[in-house]
């Protein structure tokens, strides 16, 4: 907030009368622009052009160029054309859309056969011991009768449960 003194008016108004621009004003006196505006609308300063208006409206007010610019011609416009009748049109033809093919036929496809669901570890009833190289048509499980809580057959069982001494006496030879 500033507080405008009779100093800081009269200095203002006498750089409003040099011509100075609102901001260097405001640079000078240490207060924004907008504070320069406000005092000057609210004291009814004289207004001054806008720096954004046209200053010259018609070519004939416009000052003759300097020596050494280029001469431009003054650029006339083109009526605009009336909005009361409208001009007339050719109208508009949009093509039929080419007929559509018709949809393929269905085709019937068998629902693939349901997996057996996974056996449990303690219920398995036959042997699943791999036989073959799997990938291969000849690939297939023992399915022999398993032993009681093992999923092997009892041959299998001791081809994979080896007792711990007999392993102890392989890993020394």
């Amino acid at each position: 907030m500033t507080d405008w003194t009779e100093k800081l008016i009269d200095r203002a108004r006498a750089l409003w009368d040099e011509g100075h621009s609102t901001v260097e004003i405001g640079r000078r006196l240490g207060v924004s622009k907008n504070a320069v505006i406000g005092k000057a609308h609210r004291l009814d300063w004289p207004a001054r052009p806008s720096p954004i208006k046209n200053r010259w409206p018609d070519s004939t007010t416009r000052p003759p160029p300097q020596p050494g610019q280029p001469r431009v011609p003054p650029v006339t416009l083109a009526p605009l054309p009336s909005l009361s009748a409208p001009a007339p049109r050719e109208p508009i033809v949009i093509p039929e859309p080419p007929p559509r093919p018709p949809p393929p036929k269905p085709v019937f496809v068998a629902p693939p056969k349901p997996a057996a669901p996974p056996k449990p570890y303690g219920r398995v009833t036959t042997c699943c011991w791999p036989i073959g190289e799997p990938g291969t048509l000849t690939f297939r499980f023992c399915d022999s009768q398993s032993a009681p809580g093992k999923p092997y057959c009892s041959d299998h069982c001791r081809l994979a449960y080896v007792p711990i001494r007999d392993r102890r006496e392989d890993a020394a030879d």
